[in-house]
């Protein structure tokens, strides 16, 4: 069996032949697997053990998921709350209890009031109107979210009463875009944490038919969409199948305003000092009222990106340092 341990825990004690891999992978997640699935498959096929992701998309759906490797992971909570794009195919006539194709149908009421095949579109496009801009929005009792510190999905299956709180989600634009039948498929944009079975089932409720999410694909999350997806390698792949496809850590958080550092700024980074002006060749202005938290980007002359940062009394703190790192590629 091949060795799979990370080439800097070499049993030999040996240097390692490469640098560990740092950076961004966009993979196109298939139907079937999770995104902790995922995770494990690129942790396998690059001998990496800090790989994580940037948002989790379910076992039925497919497409964009936001992989960090290396010293990216430094960064997860900075990128799981990137805005998402999805394709959905939305089906008329019945709920489920999962709220998607692969659960139980639920008896419903209404399903007399189905819409004809003819009027399906203007229907759901009357209801989605109507779920459109920020609201609060009840995930599916089938779903990740913790109640009471377990997760709403175990409490269903052991057949428990579930009743998730609302979360605020945004749906920030959305396009019909295909009709066959029963079926609607449509384009949307959300914020994170924005259930599209969710979306699916409000959608027939509203009608009064019910309704549940038939296909998925997600497009898009943050600044990466499917143009910049490679497919999920087998388990056995050779290492370059995913290294090859890495994006530095340079291209994250493009919407931040950066700093560039002159050379002291650089070294004062290392230690995490305080930087000013002097040692900038670029210093943004500080908002009247700075966030808490990082907020900026702190580049080197080259572009690359050093540390995340934070305004304190009008300087700027480093607070996630990611550079100077041995281990970084330059």
């Amino acid at each position: 069996m091949a060795d799979r341990r990370p080439r800097s825990h070499d049993a030999s004690g040996d240097a390692p032949s490469r640098p560990a891999p740092h950076g961004v992978l966009v993979i196109d997640k298939p139907e079937g697997p999770t995104s902790h699935d995922v995770v494990g498959r690129v942790r396998r096929v690059l001998r990496e053990r800090r790989v994580g992701h940037a948002g989790t998309l379910d076992p039925l759906a497919t497409g964009v998921v936001v992989v960090l490797v290396g010293a990216a992971t430094r960064l997860s909570a900075y990128l799981t709350g990137d805005d998402k794009r999805y394709r959905a195919a939305i089906r008329l006539g019945f709920a489920t209890a999962t709220y998607d194709r692969e659960g139980e149908p639920l008896p419903h009421p209404g399903q007399e009031r189905r819409p004809q095949p003819a009027d399906v579109p203007g229907a759901v496009a009357a209801a989605i109107a109507a779920l459109a801009g920020t609201r609060p929005q009840t995930p599916p009792p089938y779903s990740a979210k913790k109640i009471e510190g377990e997760r709403a999905h175990r409490l269903a299956r052991r057949g428990e009463a579930v009743a998730p709180p609302p979360a605020v989600v945004t749906l920030r634009s959305w396009r019909l875009v295909a009709h066959d039948g029963d079926t609607v498929t449509v384009d949307l944009e959300t914020s994170a944490g924005f259930y599209v079975r969710s979306l699916a089932h409000d959608v027939g409720a509203a009608i009064g038919c019910g309704a549940h999410l038939a296909a998925l694909r997600r497009t898009g999350s943050g600044p990466f969409s499917l143009a910049d997806a490679v497919p999920l390698p087998p388990a056995d792949a050779p290492e370059t199948a995913l290294r090859d496809h890495l994006r530095p850590l340079d291209v994250l958080l493009p919407d931040w305003p950066a700093a560039v550092l002159a050379a002291r700024g650089v070294e004062r980074v290392s230690h995490g000092a305080l930087l000013g002006p002097d040692d900038c060749t670029i210093f943004p202005a500080a908002p009247a009222d700075p966030p808490p938290g990082p907020s900026v980007r702190l580049l080197d002359g080259a572009g690359r990106l050093l540390a995340l940062a934070g305004f304190k009394a009008g300087r700027l703190h480093p607070s996630v340092v990611l550079r100077p790192d041995p281990e970084i590629e330059s």
